[in-house]
């Protein structure tokens, strides 16, 4: 039988806890537009499995490749030791259950939900800043200081709101690691006094540039605590809006991606938008370029073949941008640059062991919203690569590479790896439920949200840089530029805002975060809506599912099913795995996911819709405890959590947007956190860990 816990919270309501502000700032005010995919698609179909823990092939991939849960995640930090009553799951040491009903790993008091202006964790436990907005990244960079701020200190401190973060054990040291980590968007308005919205500064806007891209930190451990230390080592580097990047795989060089600036079409500067991304076994970084839209006006006027038809479909329309960075450089004005946009929008990777190396961006792997990239490596050798493109009625991706790992941590590895996600086959998910009875909100009667699914080929990226198109009237190029539209003509399946999807390195299974939509079932005039169905079950959905896939991985076959239907447990349409709901905590908007070494999956939130701060959540994937699902911490107020990594004795989040509500500015804000008293709250990352050093959760 299920352990039991204590009484939840009451359900308050399902008003999403972002402000409008993160909403402008963050996705393009996404939510307040109209849905870009205006196709007919509905259904997701076929599948079968395959297993594989990744752990083994990672120890053939020395110095870069060995953090089991280096998942996509937002910067975070905190200072406040607070800890909230034990509630909602069991813990192992209260409510009356034993301990050996809790799964190792998820064996510690549960954090009631908060509104907070810290970060909370369990009892037993500690957390502290390890980076924020502004300190220095690179040797020599300045101290930071807010009333004089400069682009090219910028360009030496760390970023703007991290995203993803991945942890790399650096050889020949048990306790010297590269910190990686994107910083996903700027909010102007909490970074510089007296900012004029409608008219900023060129050296304001230049700051923004700087502050976006990514970081790459070296960082120290000890043997007193999990807490980690900034070090200025020979690897650190920033990457901003303004670095050389490389166009890799068959759409290089080609027309629709040539500019005034890069006739060549194989050279762009920097990358912007970056969410959650993916550590891969050769060692490197793989992060997603993700609301790129909100960069480039002029979208409904740019000239050239379908230029409008295909802007809109990207979501780019509005004459002119909220950040108006079109005022100091032509190539966010896509009247003048109609190209430029077409260089974005794809999954970036860096090879952090090399501070001089050229990140590149791969569009083998498709242009849409990649919320990131993550890696699955097969029995025989072969990788595989899932992405979501993050927004309402967006579909779930998969690359597969032709070619075979390389084994290894040499340059020369490394360099063959990479080239690994330049030739391979795209392709785009459809689903379908198996159950006749499905009733909008309701559990069938199979007592699961459960079906089949199909991998549907968009294109065939070949070894000679060519590449086979398999979607009618669209040539290759035309597929891996404008993959939405191949989607829309493949068939895929409307999903409810893919996130972060991820394979659980002991199972092979694969997690998609499906963060909210509440547009589902809306049927509102105007709008094209798409309807429930069982594998997006809630109506104007606005607490998120989280959905299991058992794939083929390099096959077109896969089941699924939806292991929760996120919400207050006492609501009668949400679902915990078939595990017992009042022993659960209440849980909204999954958004990054993660899995520590013993194979549970963790989950980060992002707009809390059950008026609680945003928190990082434990959930248990196997036998009795299938469902079981616990918060681990939350972040402080108006903050948002961002992809975890859930180490042996450490766990580390990204705080991202502290403070963000609709009024915040330098001089006036909800949120002080990380340093307190009346001071600026700054994004940060943060590290907890079990007082004592011991192992997490156990």
């Amino acid at each position: 039988m299920a352990p039991q816990g204590r009484k939840l919270l009451p359900l308050l309501n399902f008003t999403s806890s972002r402000s409008h502000r993160t909403c402008v700032y963050k996705c393009g005010d996404a939510c307040a537009k109209p849905v870009s995919n205006t196709s007919d698609n509905e259904y997701f179909r076929d599948v079968a499995r395959r297993v594989f823990d990744r752990r083994r092939l990672l120890k053939g991939a020395g110095a870069a490749a060995m953090t089991v849960g280096g998942a996509a995640v937002t910067a975070g930090c905190a200072t406040s030791e607070a800890s909230a009553d034990s509630v909602g799951a069991p813990s192992g040491s209260s409510d009356g259950a034993s301990s050996g009903d809790i799964p190792d790993g998820m064996r510690f008091d549960v954090v009631a939900p908060n509104t907070q202006d810290a970060v909370v964790v369990p009892h037993g436990y500690d957390n502290k800043v390890l980076i924020r907005w502004g300190d220095p990244v690179v040797s020599g960079a300045p101290q930071w200081d807010l009333n004089q701020q400069t682009p090219e200190a910028a360009a030496q401190q760390f970023g703007f709101n991290p995203d993803f973060a991945a942890l790399l054990p650096i050889e020949g040291s048990d306790k010297r690691f590269l910190f990686v980590c994107n910083h996903e968007y700027t909010t102007p308005q909490q970074m510089f006094p007296g900012y004029d919205a409608d008219n900023p500064s060129e050296n304001d806007v230049k700051i923004e540039w700087a502050s976006h891209g990514l970081t790459v930190l070296e960082v120290e451990g000890n043997d007193q605590d999990g807490s980690l230390k900034p070090v200025m080592g020979k690897y650190n580097r920033r990457i901003t809006g303004t670095t050389e990047f490389t166009l890799t795989g068959p759409a290089a060089g080609k027309e629709l991606l040539k500019t005034k600036a890069d006739p060549s079409g194989t050279r762009v500067l920097g990358t912007l938008g970056n969410c959650a991304g993916g550590l891969t076994p050769w060692g490197t970084v793989l992060s997603g370029e993700e609301n790129v839209d909100q960069y480039f006006a002029g979208g409904a006027e740019a000239t050239g073949k379908d230029a409008k038809k295909r802007n809109d479909r990207y979501g780019m329309k509005d004459s002119e941008t909220v950040r108006h960075w079109e005022k100091y450089d032509d190539r966010f004005d896509l009247r003048k640059e109609p190209n430029e946009a077409h260089r974005f929008n794809y999954v970036v990777e860096i090879n952090p062991w090399d501070a001089s190396s050229t990140p590149v961006k791969h569009t083998a792997m498709g242009r849409f919203k990649h919320e990131g990239a993550t890696i699955h490596v097969t029995d025989d050798g072969q990788i595989v690569a899932y992405s979501g493109d993050d927004a309402r009625f967006e579909y779930i991706y998969k690359f597969v590479s032709s070619r075979r790992i390389t084994e290894g941590s040499t340059p020369e590895a490394i360099a063959a790896n990479m080239k690994a996600l330049d030739e391979g086959t795209l392709y785009v998910a459809s689903f379908q439920g198996n159950s006749d009875d499905f009733t909008e909100g309701k559990l069938p009667k199979d007592g699961a949200y459960d079906g089949e699914g199909t991998w549907h080929r968009l294109a065939t990226s070949n070894s000679d840089g060519s590449v086979t198109s398999h979607i009618n009237g669209m040539t290759g190029e035309e597929v891996l530029i404008f993959t939405r539209f191949a989607a829309d003509k493949a068939g895929a399946t409307k999903m409810d805002r893919p996130e972060d999807v991820e394979p659980n390195p002991k199972s092979g299974k694969v997690y998609a975060a499906l963060t909210n939509n509440d547009y589902r079932g809306a049927n509102r005039p105007g709008k094209k809506d798409a309807p429930t169905a069982e594998y997006a079950p809630i109506k104007e959905n606005k607490n998120g599912l989280v959905l299991e896939m058992d794939d083929e991985h390099t096959g077109e076959s896969f089941t699924w099913n939806l292991l929760l239907v996120c919400g207050d447990p006492h609501a009668a349409e949400t679902y915990f795995g078939g595990f017992d709901k009042n022993s659960v905590s209440p849980i909204s908007c999954p958004d990054n996911v993660a899995f520590d070494p013993h194979g549970n999956l963790w989950i980060s939130t992002d707009g809390n819709a059950l008026k609680s701060n945003d928190g990082l959540f434990a959930v248990s994937l196997e036998g009795d405890t299938r469902g079981l699902t616990k918060q681990f911490l939350t972040v402080p107020k108006d903050a948002e959590t961002c992809g975890p990594i859930v180490e042996e004795r450490r766990v580390l989040v990204n705080v991202q947007h502290p403070g963000e509500d609709d009024e915040a500015t330098v001089e006036s804000t909800t949120s002080h956190w990380p340093d307190g008293g009346k001071s600026l709250a700054r994004p940060a990352a943060v590290v907890a860990w079990k007082k004592g050093n011991g192992p997490i959760g156990s």
